[in-house]
């Protein structure tokens, strides 16, 4: 193989979706809608959770807010250039940009996964110490929280980024995804990864296994209270404020797992493109939708600031 020095690789060539020409010309307008629904979904998300007292005041909607942030950043890594290489007959993306999107991929993508956590811890202390609710989930617990999820990935990403920046690559660096990732990048490698892929390894393990045990543990517990709360419409009312959370954290990790975990995730088929999509693009779509469409206060406070607003 010719080996040549990441200083000399100016871009890789992204092979795209494994699929026939005509099917590539319908994924530019559905990628598009998906992001521009997210781009709307998220940023209504922020600017009314922003705009509304009671929401900023409130735990739950205070994490969302960032999850809706994270969410924005997670897809605007992917999608623009995803949306360009559908259009362009030249699939490629710079070297210092490859790597670029594979920091900010990363990062979001993790601060997603603690954000959720906490989501989960939240509705742990809600439902099962409501008399503590306010003292363990004050104001500056969740700055804290907030905090860890956004500070930690990076500095972790940071470590992938200088790493991956010292290995060398092969002609004709083709990577065989539709956008940077960790795994598919190793595969054009010509270096000795195997470092690098026992971390990712161990540390994806940690960074998804960690929070996802936190959130059945907590979820363990609600569902305990719950079922111990005599009425009926006691329990309706504890299940439907967690009911969006946990179709979120299905959705993210059940395609997230399917990817990473994978025996085929160095070379991904069509598949594993379907799960990165999932979670990549459909689920950051979701998201909004799945809590302001079965949530009243997020429905009472879009119309307390329309009110607010204009009239």
């Amino acid at each position: 193989m010719n080996l040549r020095n990441t200083t000399d690789v100016s871009e890789f060539l992204l092979r795209g979706l494994p699929a026939q020409p005509e099917v590539q010309r319908l994924l530019f307008p559905l990628f598009l809608s998906i992001y521009l629904l997210t781009l709307l979904g998220n940023m209504t998300i922020i600017l009314l959770i922003r705009s509304d007292k009671h929401l900023l005041q409130t735990p739950m909607y205070f994490l969302l807010s960032h999850l809706a942030l994270a969410d924005l950043g997670f897809t605007s890594t992917t999608i623009p250039k995803a949306l360009d290489n559908l259009l362009s007959q030249k699939k490629t993306i710079s070297y210092r940009g490859c790597i670029t999107q594979l920091f900010f991929y990363m990062s979001f993508g993790n601060s997603d996964i603690l954000l959720l956590a906490s989501m989960a811890y939240d509705r742990l202390v809600a439902i099962c110490f409501p008399l503590h609710y306010s003292a363990m989930m004050s104001h500056k617990r969740c700055l804290q929280l907030a905090t860890v999820s956004w500070v930690f990935p990076i500095l972790d990403k940071l470590l992938y980024t200088v790493l991956m920046s010292r290995i060398e690559f092969c002609d004709p660096e083709e990577i065989p995804h539709f956008f940077c990732d960790i795994f598919p990048l190793l595969a054009v490698s010509c270096s000795d990864t195997s470092l690098i892929e026992m971390m990712v390894m161990t540390d994806g393990a940690v960074e998804l296994l960690i929070p996802f045990v936190l959130i059945i543990v907590s979820y363990v517990f609600i569902f305990y209270t719950i079922l111990k709360i005599p009425s009926a419409t006691g329990k309706r009312k504890a299940f439907s404020t967690c009911g969006s959370h946990i179709s979120v954290v299905v959705l993210f990790y059940g395609a997230i797992s399917w990817v990473y975990f994978n025996p085929n995730s160095m070379n991904p088929g069509l598949q594993d493109m379907v799960a990165t999509i999932m979670y990549t693009m459909v689920t950051p779509m979701l998201n909004p939708y799945i809590y302001s469409l079965r949530n009243s206060e997020m429905k009472a406070a879009m119309k307390r600031v329309i009110t607010k607003r204009f009239w």
